[in-house]
């Protein structure tokens, strides 16, 4: 005879049965303002989501990380490797923008505009309610399972989860590279028919068993909100005073004994049962909660039934929930809103003086330096030039001092349009340069049209030599 496994004294997670065993949630749907909102700003995010891979702004894709070439194109303006520091300011301002909004408005992107949760909430979940109907009130299918109606719901979620893995990766490799992966035969881009099997599967692996424990266990927001979110954050909280003790109406009972009526709350569970991440809101704050209000219209809903005021079940903050005054500006959002404009302010001015050409000159390959016959000092050099501009360019390379002489093949240079050209040549100075064995030498590139740019280089020679 096996012991009974012990039940733990409380709630360890949401997509647990007391027993260890996992939890599946179909949350009921609540029509109300809340997620009529919410499904506008979800349609909207898809349709932008699938639409930018495939819109142009001066002659680039509007969004496009080319991990293949090393490059991104951002609404018009194209970034490359150099831009460095460019990409840590705009990746400090992200995490001071996230730190900003937490503070405020507390977890509303996570219920709002995170992709986990527009697509499981507005596209997987609908799929599998129109196959398997509403949940019941008390939990389980509206619908007994049929192998027909199974296979055509999973066949329905691998076609989904396809759709999105293509127009995923078209952000990482261009619309026309996975226009011929998708049309050509997969003998002929085996790697890329990989990727793209790999990306869908795990998009299906995530919308289909993982779920709602993507937010609850994977994401780290849930865990941080502690140390984000402060008692004048908005958040979606239940209003004990007005809703304890809960119970039903009894209106035999409240005839009597006024005094013992029971508080707003009838305790329907609705609020429970629509989650979709399974918590009850009534016990607190919880870091399940991804602020997406289901409870609060499941919440108004009743308390319209019964005429009683909405918003038991709300958008508001802690303090406010005590009797206190809230406080919308404090230490931490005046912090955080002064260094996310400071912060800003840099990245506009650094991206306005980025110059459509980028020049870099590299050391050359092989021995630092050669002396010739003559005595005049060879030093290897490498030139590297980024054309940002959406038409190909043509670039001269001259010596600033009349002194050197640069030796280089195939001058101009032609680079094409957001392409990158790296060419080696020598660079010959006599030996009176040299200082304690070394040299500077400025080299000018120029365009033709507005890029004329003079770029310093070091030169190598013999210890002693010249001066």
């Amino acid at each position: 005879m096996t012991a009974a496994l012990p039940t733990p004294p409380e709630d360890v997670l949401s997509t647990l049965n007391p027993d260890g065993s996992r939890r599946w949630l179909r949350p009921r749907l609540s029509q109300g303002r809340f997620l009529s909102a919410r499904r506008l700003v979800a349609w909207v995010l898809v349709a932008l989501f699938v639409a930018l891979p495939f819109v142009n702004i001066a002659g680039r894709p509007a969004l496009l990380f080319d991990v293949l070439h090393w490059r991104m194109a951002c609404f018009g303006k194209l970034f490359l490797p150099s831009d460095t520091i460019l990409f840590a300011v705009f990746l400090v301002a992200s995490i001071v923008a996230i730190f900003l909004l937490s503070a405020v408005l507390g977890r509303v992107w996570c219920g709002w505009g995170c992709p986990q949760t527009v697509y499981m909430e507005f596209l997987f979940r609908p799929i599998e309610r129109f196959f398997d109907g509403k949940p019941k009130r008390g939990g389980g299918l509206a619908r007994e399972a049929s192998a027909p109606r199974v296979i055509a719901k999973y066949l329905t979620f691998a076609v989904a989860s396809m759709l999105l893995a293509n127009i995923f990766l078209s952000y990482f490799v261009g619309v026309s590279s996975l226009h011929s992966w998708i049309f050509e035969s997969p003998g002929r881009h085996p790697s890329a028919f990989f990727v793209v099997a790999l990306t869908a599967a795990l998009i299906f692996f995530d919308f289909v068993w993982f779920r709602e424990q993507t937010c609850i266990v994977a994401c780290p927001y849930g865990r941080l909100q502690s140390v984000l979110l402060d008692r004048d954050s908005l958040v979606v909280s239940y209003d004990a005073h007005r809703g304890e003790p809960r119970g039903p109406v009894r209106s035999a009972r409240l005839a009597v004994a006024p005094e013992a009526a029971p508080g707003d709350c009838v305790d329907c569970g609705l609020c429970v049962q629509t989650c979709p991440t399974g918590i009850d809101i009534r016990g607190g704050l919880r870091m399940e909660c991804i602020a997406c209000a289901q409870c609060i219209d499941a919440c108004d809903a009743v308390m319209d039934k019964l005429k009683r005021p909405s918003g038991l079940i709300g958008y508001s903050t802690q303090a406010r929930r005590e009797s206190r005054k809230g406080r919308w500006l404090r230490p931490r959002v005046f912090i955080y809103g002064s260094v996310l404009a400071a912060i800003s302010t840099l990245l506009v001015v650094m991206g306005a003086k980025a110059q459509p050409n980028d020049v870099i000159l590299l050391r050359g390959l092989g021995m630092p330096f050669t002396v010739l016959p003559n005595g005049d000092i060879v030093n290897p050099a490498r030139i590297k030039i980024s054309n940002r501009e959406n038409t190909d360019r043509v670039y001269t390379v001259e010596p600033v001092d009349g002194s050197a002489r640069l030796l280089l093949d195939d001058e101009p240079l032609r680079v094409a349009a957001d392409g990158t050209l790296v060419r080696a040549f020598l660079i010959e100075v006599p030996p009176s340069v040299f200082k304690n064995g070394q040299s500077e030498v400025k080299l000018r590139v120029r365009d033709g049209h507005q890029f004329d740019k003079q770029v310093g280089y070091r030169l190598l020679g013999p210890q002693g030599g010249g001066g």
